[in-house]
């Protein structure tokens, strides 16, 4: 279909022509020229209308322009300058040349017409002359050679005739606007120059062009190269969109992507980023490197999809010779820039073949390697190269790249920096956190933790602690902060938990002195303040959650300071919250802490967990309390089942915003068949009895090979009892599948301890020798007075 013009198109002899060589298209100024009608040539071969022997060749680029014999519709020969533009294929169109020559040119303008007089013909700026059919009439030396033909040639043409390219439509169309409108206005576009490869950014100034009275007779057009500050402006947009999207995480192998990315196709058709391991120059990047050098592949990208000119994927590492592009930068410290049209690549592909069938593969013409290096420190090398684009890297582009590249290395190696802290706290985190739990014959218990994404590894903890007497501890704690000084703090407040617990205090008076030691760390990590000022406090807080459960009376006793309340699910009931007394965090220092006693039948599940588990931006934290419910409340038999699945359903798919901290219980009962317990008179004579009554205990569990050992520990217990506590003395023995436990219990509050013996001494061997015949012996304190404890291992024999 011809195209529509607003104005007279038999000015200009105007024809098309297909990729076949038939004539698809012929104006009324084609038929004034030649004399023939459009139906006598259309659909026929255009080299019919040639009229010389020798035709000119076939036109290989996107524009020709020649004198040429056509014949005309008489028989006479008419020599022809013509014109032509190769179209590209465009919405469905087919590609075909465009065709045009002017007819007979406007009449020489009388003196002074204004169409003469405003041309500035002479001036250095490139201007031209279109009168009110938009057709050219004047053009300056500058404009010319922008055009890349002569003046006398084009005059009476139109500028999509002299251009052929969209962009000329587009600035007729701003030219018919001026005209129509009488105001001026400016343009941009890219266009090629003369016989440039690469386009220029032109600032089009158009002005309507007036007579004596005012009215307007044509329009200049002004043509100024901005090509320069076009550049600067792209590259310091780029810059800017470097610092934007490059480090939005601190993952190494995605900083490293967002780099390629940016670079493509910004600056380079393929690009790949290579980084040195830290690890095989002792765990810090070097100065300087020495060929060969290993690099592992971070990342690629391409303008073509799936990147198929890498030889290597993500993650793989190669070694790289002294002739290499990448080695050659990395020594040489600088950006290094090779061409293989000049051979600078020849002995480099002709040792790696693979990467030679490539570079020939797509038309790789030009590479460009970056050093990535940032803090003195050499971390990589970027390699950009390109197919697509025809022209070769400038100096412009060097700079470019080596600014990106050092905003992307400070990203990096910040990165790299995160990585190393992050995987020696998790490390510190992992040696202080209990690799197992203990089987107790107290409880089940199943436990997870799970960093933070984001923030690294914290404070949170859990610990599962057997005492005396079958009973357990159990504690979950939150410190406040991230990274190893937060994972230092836990590991501390652990230790201190677990000696705490071993010397069995209560709940709440086991979180009294461990506020007292938070205080204590507080005044410790305070800075040191200016001369003459005190120091500044510290920042150390944290919470707890501690949790005493005694098997044989199937009671719990707990205390929390400022941490989540655990989640309790009794058998056939629903999951709830205990109600405990809150209790300040850790350090504030002087507050009480409250213990509470519940009962909890056996096969009663507890939830003990950390803030982490339940705070998320995506729900607030009542809601993810009704969901932790809601899973708790379908508790399968397996403790380790539901772990997951409360991770699973809490937890956000990217990971958790905060540490996270999760231990299930599952609660067990001692039967009463375990346990046997005698009240004991305060007579020495006694005691004879109390062992057999003993040893008839033991028979009747089947124990009867600790009989002999448990005898003497009893009689040195009682014995002590009897002579330095206080009425009223208990014993009990309790056992289950691998431990008897001897207990003698009196309400005098002094402890006892062990002593040398003398050679002639009567007595004070009791508790040495108790301490040689057990597994492990204690004292523990409560409100009544004391209990000694001593256990003996049983072995597969005594069972």
């Amino acid at each position: 279909m011809s195209r529509v013009y607003p104005f007279d198109e038999a000015a200009t002899a105007r024809a098309v022509i297909g990729d076949d060589g038939t004539l698809t298209e012929w104006n009324e100024g084609a038929r004034r020229l030649l004399g023939h009608p459009p139906a006598a040539v259309l659909g026929r071969p255009a080299a019919e209308l040639l009229a010389d022997t020798d035709p000119p060749a076939p036109p290989s680029g996107a524009r020709w322009a020649g004198t040429v014999g056509l014949r005309h519709q008489d028989g006479r020969t008419l020599s022809v300058w013509l014109l032509a533009h190769r179209r590209p294929p465009h919405d469905g169109r087919p590609g075909d040349w465009l065709v045009v020559t002017p007819l007979a040119g406007p009449p020489s303008p009388a003196g002074g017409d204004p169409l003469t007089e405003a041309g500035l013909l002479q001036s250095p700026c490139a201007v031209a002359v279109y009168d009110d059919r938009l057709r050219l009439r004047r053009m300056n030396a500058a404009m010319a050679e922008i055009v890349g033909l002569p003046a006398e040639r084009v005059r009476g043409l139109r500028l999509p005739e002299i251009g052929g390219k969209p962009q000329n439509e587009e600035l007729e169309q701003g030219m018919l606007r001026v005209l129509t409108s009488g105001r001026p206005l400016d343009m941009q576009t890219f266009l090629r120059a003369g016989g440039e490869d690469r386009a220029h950014a032109w600032l089009a100034r158009m002005a309507p062009v007036r007579d004596a009275a005012g009215r307007v007779r044509g329009v200049c057009l002004a043509a100024h190269d901005v090509t320069d500050s076009h550049r600067a402006r792209q590259r310091l947009q780029l810059v800017n969109e470097a610092g934007v999207r490059i480090g939005t995480t601190l993952d190494v192998t995605r900083t490293a992507q967002e780099l390629a990315d940016v670079c493509v196709p910004a600056l380079a058709d393929f690009v790949t980023i290579d980084l040195l391991d830290p690890q095989e120059y002792g765990g810090e990047p070097p100065a300087r490197v020495t060929p060969p050098v290993r690099l592992r592949r971070a990342a690629h990208q391409s303008v073509l999809p799936g990147v198929p000119e890498a030889v290597i994927k993500p993650g793989t590492a190669e070694e790289y010779p002294a002739f290499s592009p990448q080695a050659d930068a990395l020594t040489a410290g600088r950006t290094i820039t090779t061409s293989v049209a000049a051979g600078d690549m020849d002995q480099w592909l002709d040792w790696h073949p693979e990467r030679g069938e490539r570079v020939r593969q797509f038309g790789i013409h030009s590479s460009m390697s970056v050093p990535v290096r940032a803090r003195g420190l050499t971390l990589g090398v970027a390699v950009l190269t390109r197919h697509r684009r025809p022209d070769s890297f400038t100096a412009d582009d060097v700079l470019l790249a080596e600014e990106i590249t050092g905003r992307a290395a400070v990203c990096i190696d910040n990165a790299r920096r995160y990585s190393r802290e992050r995987e020696t706290a998790l490390a510190l985190q992992r040696s202080l956190l209990p690799r197992s739990l203990p089987h107790t014959a107290a409880l089940e218990a199943s436990s997870r933790y799970l960093p933070a994404a984001r923030a690294g590894v914290g404070g949170d903890w859990f610990d599962v602690i057997p005492l005396s007497g079958m009973r357990v501890a159990m504690v979950v704690g939150d410190v406040v902060g991230h990274g190893i000084q937060a994972s230092a703090t836990m590991g501390r407040l652990r230790t201190a938990v677990r000696t705490l617990a071993d010397i069995d205090l209560a709940p709440d008076e086991l979180l009294t002195h461990l506020d007292d030691l938070v205080v204590r760390l507080s005044e410790e990590s305070g800075g040191d303040g200016a001369p003459g000022e005190a120091d500044s406090p510290g920042e150390v807080g944290a919470t707890c959650l501690y949790a005493v459960y005694d098997p044989v009376s199937r009671r719990c006793a707990l205390a929390r300071a400022g941490h989540p309340p655990p989640v309790v699910l009794r058998p056939g009931g629903v999951p709830q919250v205990l109600d405990l007394p809150a209790g300040p965090p850790l350090g504030l220092g002087g507050l009480p802490f409250e213990s509470a006693e519940v009962e909890l039948p056996e096969g009663t599940v507890l939830a003990l967990y950390t803030d982490g588990l339940v705070w998320s931006r995506e729900r607030d934290p009542e809601t993810s309390r009704e969901l932790l419910h809601e899973v708790l409340g379908a508790c399968a038999d397996s403790l380790d089942e539901t772990c997951d699945r409360v991770l699973h359903t809490l937890l956000p798919t990217g990971g958790a915003p905060d540490d996270v901290a999760l231990l299930l219980a599952r609660t067990r009962g001692l039967p009463g068949s375990q346990v046997a317990t005698w009240d004991i008179p305060a007579d020495p004579a006694l005691v004879a009895p109390i062992r057999k009554q003993v040893v008839e205990q033991l028979d009747t569990w089947s124990l009867s090979e600790a009989s002999f050992t448990a005898e003497l520990v009893v009689s040195e217990l009682v014995t002590n009892a009897i002579r330095y506590g206080a009425r009223p003395i208990r014993l009990r023995l309790i056992h289950d599948a691998a431990t008897l436990i001897c207990e003698v219990s009196d309400t005098n509050h002094t402890a006892p301890h062990l002593r040398r013996a003398k050679t002639f001494d009567e007595g004070g061997r009791g508790l040495l020798l108790v301490a040689q015949l057990t597994q492990r012996w204690g004292s523990r304190h409560h409100p009544e007075g004391k209990t000694i404890w001593a256990e003996l291992p049983l072995f597969e024999e005594d069972r």
